[in-house]
């Protein structure tokens, strides 16, 4: 397993190297054949009015998954024992739900598509100058609930798929009042 250990707005000493690694090894050491890197980020925010000014965020990479989970408090390093112990349930969780998983599915059928055209393909596409990174990754097809899922485990407020019934670009995000909601695209009609 890579072991990535960054820090912003701090220096990531020796004794905070070593506080880590030893958090985040016992954190993943039941889920080593599932991980295969792992990113720690550390920072310490300038702004004296944040009282929970020192930040730990770690993220998982396993088995084409991302696990995701970040904490605050006055403290850098008990931020980093409570982001352990959430990265640590996370990997339990989501072990548990691919060995149910597995348990249930007995086969997988494959239907060969063509694929889809997309429309203006000789059209350049330009981004706005305001857009400082691309980010890529894989987005294989999957249904509103294993999408919530992989919500679940990056923690963030949404998730973008590709809905396995549709085959369309949708976004499942957290409600502010509860709940979860699915936005897809509709077609416009012109007049």
């Amino acid at each position: 397993m890579k072991l990535v250990i960054q820090g912003k707005n701090i220096e990531v000493t020796e004794a905070i190297r070593e506080y880590v690694e030893q958090k985040i090894d016992k954190a993943v050491s039941h889920f080593q054949a599932l991980t295969t890197e792992v990113d720690v980020h550390l920072s310490v925010a300038r702004n004296p009015r944040i009282a929970s000014s020192q930040a730990a965020e770690v993220t998982v990479y396993a088995n084409g998954s991302v696990i995701r989970a970040e904490e605050k408090s006055e403290n850098l390093y008990a931020s980093i024992d409570l982001v352990a112990d959430k990265i640590a349930r996370k990997l339990r969780k989501f072990k548990e739900r691919k060995s149910d998983r597995t348990a249930a599915k007995t086969s997988v059928a494959v239907v060969e598509q063509p694929p889809i055209a997309i429309p203006n393909s000789n059209r350049v596409v330009e981004l706005p100058t305001q857009v400082v990174r691309n980010k890529y990754f894989a987005m294989p097809a999957m249904n509103v609930d294993e999408a919530l899922e992989h919500l679940e485990l990056i923690d963030h407020d949404f998730y973008v798929f590709r809905n396995a019934d549709t085959g369309e670009i949708n976004v499942v995000y957290e409600r502010n009042h509860g709940g979860y909601g699915v936005i897809q695209p509709h077609d416009v009609k012109k007049h």
